[in-house]
């Protein structure tokens, strides 16, 4: 099974860029100076590519190697362009998934396999402040990583405003919405939203999607790890559009 690669070094990580593999992260010692480190940082930063500060114990964690203040790694997968998803499933009736918050590697492994198993067209990252794709995801997703596209974007409200403009319905999961999943009709292409259980969807994306549902809870609960709020909306969207 294939597994996220981990490179070492200013020059390696340049040169991966230049390569255009997929940087899942890259990790930069803090304080760090000099000409060739600053212009791994720009580089960084024009290509939107995560990126955290650490102490130098953190990097050296990762190895023992020569790290010069910079460790990255490579994803196992490739993303996609969201815009080309759309477009090559222009026509059909697709449901994709918009993952704002969403940093456990393994809630992102379990939402990827229940994705793959009822055919999710495609499923949005924002370039930071999500999960990382490393052995976790891959080893939890159970080949799901491999089956589903995903797209990464500098803000998940690019992505509402690209779905919007190809007429797929955005829809947030919100314990705050009004109607319940069952009693929504999920008749076309649909992006729904999920927030992390904790944070929930960020107040500006819930303003933009076009519509919302929540799950019912007992009194007892008030919230589902996001996999499992993930796994009942994708069964019943896809209840709804194949067996009904």
């Amino acid at each position: 099974m294939k597994t996220a690669q981990e490179i070492y070094g200013i020059r390696a990580i340049m040169e991966a860029i230049i390569q255009e593999k997929t940087i899942d992260k890259v990790w930069l010692l803090k304080g760090q100076e000099g000409t060739l480190f600053k212009h791994l940082e720009q580089i960084i930063h024009e290509k939107g590519i995560s990126h955290s500060y650490v102490p130098k114990e953190r990097l050296n964690r990762f190895s023992h190697q020569n790290h010069q203040g910079a460790v990255a790694r490579i994803a196992p997968i490739n993303f996609v362009s969201l815009e080309d998803l759309i477009t090559e499933n222009n026509y059909k009736k697709k449901v994709y998934l918009l993952l704002d918050g969403i940093t456990d590697a393994r809630n992102l492994g379990a939402i990827l396999r229940t994705a793959a198993s009822v055919g999710v067209g495609g499923i949005v990252l924002p370039q930071t402040g999500s999960a990382p794709i490393n052995s976790d995801t891959v080893k939890t997703s159970a080949g799901g990583i491999f089956s589903v596209p995903l797209a990464k974007v500098n803000h998940l409200k690019d992505a509402l405003f690209l779905f919007q403009a190809h007429e797929i319905k955005t829809i947030a999961v919100s314990e705050k919405a009004q109607k319940t999943a069952y009693e929504f009709n999920f008749d076309s292409s649909i992006a729904l939203i999920m927030g992390s259980e904790d944070k929930g969807i960020q107040k500006g994306l819930l303003k933009m999607a076009e519509d919302s549902v929540k799950l019912p809870m007992s009194d007892q609960m008030d919230s589902l790890n996001v996999s499992v709020a993930c796994g009942v909306m994708l069964y019943e969207i896809h209840r709804q559009q194949n067996y009904t």
